[in-house]
């Protein structure tokens, strides 16, 4: 992943996507660089127009992931609402039998 992210950050910089930076990028994010992974990341990338395919990508929808955490909080009101319901119930239930 880290090499991906180093020729990303190449592209993004327009800087040539090489064998040589690809390493420089990988190993100034403190990783030792793989010989093999960086020459393969390279010829597969040497085929590839990379402008298309990130316009190409499946973008993720960050908007739609708060909505599950709010479903959460509307189940606990709905539980608290149903206990004060069974808690009133239940009074007027003991002051009923209380006046017979």
């Amino acid at each position: 992943m880290e090499y991906v992210y180093a020729a990303l950050l190449l592209h993004k910089l327009k800087q040539e996507i090489n064998e040589t930076n690809v390493k420089k990028v990988v190993k100034a994010a403190g990783i030792e660089p793989d010989e093999a992974r960086v020459k393969a990341l390279v010829a597969a990338l040497s085929e590839v127009n990379i402008e298309e395919a990130l316009k190409s990508a499946p973008v993720a929808v960050t908007a739609a992931a708060p909505a599950p955490a709010a479903a959460p909080a509307e189940a606990k009101v709905e539980k608290k609402k149903e206990e004060e319901k069974k808690g009133e119930e239940e009074a007027l239930a003991g002051l009923s039998a209380l006046f017979g």
